[in-house]
This record gives structure tokens, C-alpha cells and sequence, in this order.
């Protein structure tokens, strides 16, 4: 049933509850004053022309398409189940290429997309999935911050359509299509946790004001219908969603995300 699981130093097994606040960007520093005329000026990096996503996605990686008005997605690797990214509010997709490139070595095909940075995206996060799913068996939901706390009631939107249930009603039962659901930093609404009933994979850092510790286990206590309920803290940070990933943990949280998705990729039987 559930796993709650730390390891090794970096690593602490959550307990307790607490309230949700949002993190603000640290102030930009004052810029530099201008440097004399003889200073080299260094060599700008190559402007990505054609169809690409933010710059580092483009037709060498995958099928570039677009949604809503116009905004660009990616659909990258070759493999039969599939994973729909959704960044952090005010985010890009630049910095969840260290995972899509993690999945899609490991076999998964993955589906990232731009959006409007303020916009709660869950609507359109469950479109994604139901893009990718015309051409995979299943699907997992991952997000960071505020796409993390979205891809809950996403996935609980894709499971109820499979089951013709209206969403929110015991929707992850019929989560045959909905492999499981990935919130880095996310702050889970404790109804839509209540819901879930497809495995859950939390990823936090202790100190974080949005996503933190004390996030986390409040959803994790409120999700008792989860399969697998696991969570990671990475104690004493403060590094928030893709953060994670450039950060010396950053090896690790690859490994647990593509161990959970190993896991549970295929449909269980019974």
C-alpha cells in the first residue's frame, strides 16, 4: 500500500501538516556599470530559428506542435507510455530537460508544452495527456509548483473521461490510462488528494515556502486511497521544483522519479 521512504543523509521522511504560501523570486541585484569600450564583449549564443519550445526544444528532438493560441509543445522519445510535463508558474521548459532526457533514455515519451505562466493549468494539462495518450497506452502527470499541484485533479479529469464518470468521483479507479501522478514542490489540495487513487510521488525540499515539508505531508496524509504514496524531503534546502534537478540532489531525484514511474508504468493486474 502506501511507501513513505528517506534515504540517505540528504533525505527526511516527512511527518506533521501545515498551510500553503506562495514564493516570490529573489530581487535582481543592481546591474553593473557599463564596462569600458576596449572590454570584450563575449560572442552571443545562436538564435534557434524554425519550429522550436523556448529556444531548446526543436524538430531534432521530437514533433513540435502547437495548442490554444498558438503556444508550441514537444513530443519526445519513442515509448509506449508517456509523460506530460507542466513547469512552475513563470517557468519555461528549458529547465525540465534534464528529466525529459532522463525519461526518455529510460523508454518514455514525453510531452512538454508552453503556457500562459499565471494561468492554473490544469485544464490544460489534461489535454496534454489525452494528446499523448492517442498514441501511448498510459500516461503519467508531472509538474512543478503550481504544475504539480495542478497535475492531481489533470490526471483525476483523464481518469474519469476513461470511466465516463464525471470528475472527482472516486475518478482514479478508473486510472487504467493514468499511470501515476509526480509533484515536485507542489501543494496538493487535501480534497483532490482524498481523491486519488492512482499512485502519488512527492518530491520537496524541507525549507520551501510553496511545496515545502509541511505541504507535503498534509497531502500525503490526505491521500489514503493512493497505492503508492511516496514522498521525499531533501532536508535543509530550499530548492524549489526544476531547482532541484541543477542542484548536487539532482542525480538522486532523477533516480526516484524513474524508479516510481519503473514501478508502476504497467497496468497492475487483478
Amino acid at each position: 500500500m502506501r511507501a513513505i521512504i528517506g534515504t540517505i543523509g540528504a533525505v527526511l521522511v516527512l511527518t506533521g501538516c501545515g498551510g500553503t504560501v506562495t514564493t516570490e523570486a529573489a530581487p535582481a541585484s543592481s546591474a553593473p556599470s557599463a564596462a569600458p569600450a576596449s572590454t570584450a564583449v563575449a560572442t552571443p549564443s545562436p538564435v534557434v530559428t524554425g519550429p522550436n519550445v523556448s529556444g531548446c526544444f526543436t524538430e531534432k528532438d521530437g514533433e513540435i506542435f502547437t495548442h490554444g493560441d498558438g503556444l508550441p509543445g514537444v513530443i519526445t522519445g519513442k515509448g509506449k507510455v508517456g509523460v506530460v510535463i507542466t513547469y512552475e508558474r513563470n517557468g519555461n521548459v528549458c529547465t525540465w530537460r534534464p528529466l525529459s532526457d532522463h525519461l526518455v533514455a529510460a523508454g518514455y515519451r514525453v510531452l512538454l508544452y508552453a503556457r500562459p505562466g499565471r494561468d492554473y493549468p490544469d485544464e490544460v494539462a489534461a489535454e496534454m495527456a489525452e494528446r499523448l495518450l492517442k498514441d501511448v497506452k498510459r500516461v503519467f502527470l508531472v509538474g512543478g509548483s503550481m504544475g504539480a499541484t495542478a497535475s492531481v485533479p489533470a490526471a483525476e479529469k483523464v481518469a474519469a473521461k476513461s470511466a465516463g464518470k464525471d470528475a472527482g468521483k472516486d475518478a482514479g479507479k478508473a486510472g487504467s490510462r493514468v499511470a501515476g501522478v509526480v509533484a515536485l514542490s507542489g501543494a496538493i489540495d487535501e480534497g483532490d488528494a482524498a481523491r486519488i487513487s492512482f499512485p502519488l510521488l512527492q518530491i520537496g525540499s524541507e525549507n520551501d515556502a510553496y511545496g515545502g515539508a509541511t505541504d507535503l505531508a498534509r497531502a500525503h496524509d490526505a491521500a489514503t486511497k493512493a497505492p503508492d504514496n511516496e514522498v521525499h524531503v531533501v532536508k535543509g534546502e530550499s530548492l524549489h521544483a526544476s531547482a532541484l534537478f541543477g542542484s548536487p540532489h539532482g542525480p538522486q531525484v532523477l533516480d526516484w522519479i524513474t524508479d516510481f514511474m519503473n514501478r508502476h508504468a504497467a497496468p497492475e493486474k487483478g
